[in-house]
């Protein structure tokens, strides 16, 4: 099966050192195009197909995943859309705010249009661990199982429907959010004693610790933090100067500022 990828900037990118670590996919098998050459370089150096023209890429491949800024996936749906076969070929378009209803529009060909998923990845893709959420428009069962088995491989999917897809979006940047998380933890480590490396090194186990607990056990975080508060504790003190700091809140509308146009 041959996968193109138009547009290889950080999330384009991320997908294509994601699908270069599959073994079920020969290198050869994907095609990267992206107008910056030094980025092409780098992908024909992995053994990947790469090009400068998008058409090149849309024409064989039986994938085709449009990656790019919002504001650019018109004109570059109507700039491949003559040469593609939407008997055999699917698209995927990976862009926020980017409605079905555009794309149909933009991929019209006398009443014709291709089996398209709107899909949302993060860029833990890259080592294979993102939560893709996908919306499947006008596209057949089998279709649905040949892209959710792709993006399975590269992290977990998840299909949602069109009305769901501003949340998804949202959530998407979630992962910046951990991130955050993450040099806040680490900042407070340094404040208490320890040297920068270490504390990185003590966040991160802690959060995967974290992570794996949650996901083998099926607990509700809730539930988890339980088991590790005593009354009169440090982590119940902890977890409430937290919570007076406006934590879960802050959390929360960050989650809706991702929603808002």
């Amino acid at each position: 099966m041959k996968i193109s990828i138009i547009g290889a900037g950080a999330m384009g990118g991320a997908m294509a050192e994601g699908m270069l670590k599959l073994d079920e996919m020969a290198p050869e098998e994907l095609t990267v195009c992206d107008h910056n050459k030094p980025v092409i370089d780098h992908f024909a150096s992995l053994g990947a197909s790469v090009t400068q023209d998008n058409e090149a890429a849309a024409r064989d491949a039986d994938i085709v995943c449009v990656v790019v800024k919002p504001w650019v996936v018109e004109k570059t749906l109507k700039g491949i859309k003559d040469v593609m076969d939407y008997s055999r070929q699917t698209l995927v378009v990976v862009a926020a705010g980017v409605s079905s209803s555009q794309i149909k529009t933009w991929t019209d060909k006398e009443g014709n249009t291709p089996q398209i998923f709107l899909a949302m990845p993060n860029i833990a893709i890259e080592f294979k661990e993102s939560m893709t959420y996908m919306t499947p428009v006008d596209a057949d069962d089998k279709n649905i199982k040949r892209v959710c088995d792709i993006f399975d491989q590269l992290g977990e999917s998840i299909i949602i429907d069109e009305d769901h897809y501003p949340a998804a979006t949202a959530l998407s940047c979630s992962i910046a959010y951990a991130m955050r998380y993450a040099r806040a933890s680490i900042e407070g480590a340094v404040e208490l004693g320890f040297k920068a490396k270490m504390s990185q090194k003590i966040v991160l186990q802690t959060m995967k610790g974290a992570i794996s607990l949650l996901q083998q056990t099926g607990e509700h975080p809730e539930a988890a933090i339980d088991r590790v508060t005593t009354p009169g504790g440090l982590t119940i003190r902890g977890l409430n100067a937290m919570e007076h700091g406006g934590f879960t809140s802050a959390v929360i509308n960050g989650l809706k500022a991702g929603m808002k146009k």
